[in-house]
């Protein structure tokens, strides 16, 4: 009963998500509902700037809080909505506070300790040799998702001040390039609104995506680098 009443914020959490996602709500934010609607989206925000950039945040909160995919598809309308500066500064609140709420409630969960699971018996041994190194290392590196992160993050017991430094930091540096994708649309299509889907081919957009797949790259290599190939 114990256990049960530790895991029931993160199951709050988890129950919250599924019906969020599963409502279809997040298919607004999609690069193509963007695109068909974007001279509404631009007049809602032009009418309630203060109230957008709130929701904004809000949402992002909720989304990273219970762990569910689509997070970058928030980010990306963050970006076509405030551009890459602005939509990085509103992005960091909401990732940074939906992380804060996550880690609570997993840590809350996970304080009975106990055996725990693969992923985490994985990540232990580099975490209890260079914590402060290898958790920044799992924040700037999208080769893991971010809610799971935070999770074995939690269960490994890191310091709070360490867990909330390297999200903010590693996590401000995936959302430039996230918010970029989505600032590049929308000059894109500012440019040549007649492009449509197409903009999401132009270099504005491109870049930012192909800087994501080099950080996503980066572990592969250092794994190789450390493994090398048997010689016959």
């Amino acid at each position: 009963m114990k256990r049960l009443k530790a895991m029931l914020p993160l199951l709050a959490l988890i129950l919250v998500g599924a019906a969020l996602y599963g409502s279809g709500a997040l298919d607004a934010l999609r690069p193509a509902q963007l695109l068909a609607h974007q001279s509404e989206f631009r007049a809602e925000l032009a009418a309630h700037p203060w109230l957008c950039r709130g929701a904004y945040v809000a949402l992002l909160t909720l989304i990273v809080a219970t762990g569910i995919p689509g997070n970058i598809l928030v980010i990306m309308a963050g970006g076509f909505a405030f551009g890459i500066v602005h939509g990085t500064l509103w992005s960091s609140a909401g990732l940074t506070l939906g992380s804060l709420v996550l880690f609570l409630a997993s840590r809350y969960a996970f304080g009975h300790g106990g055996k725990p699971p693969a992923a985490i018996a994985r990540l232990r041994q580099g975490y209890e040799h260079h914590p402060v190194s290898y958790t920044m290392f799992l924040r700037l590196v999208p080769v893991v998702p971010f809610g799971l992160v935070t999770a074995c993050l939690a269960w490994l017991r890191c310091p709070l001040w360490l867990f909330l430094s390297t999200t903010w930091l590693g996590g401000t540096v995936m959302l430039v390039f996230e918010c970029s994708m989505g600032a590049g649309l929308g000059r894109a299509l500012a440019a040549h609104p007649e492009h449509g889907l197409a903009a999401l081919l132009n270099p504005q957009v491109l870049w930012p995506t192909i800087g994501i797949l080099v950080l996503a790259v980066i572990p592969l290599l250092i794994r190789r680098k450390r493994c090398p190939a048997p010689m016959d």
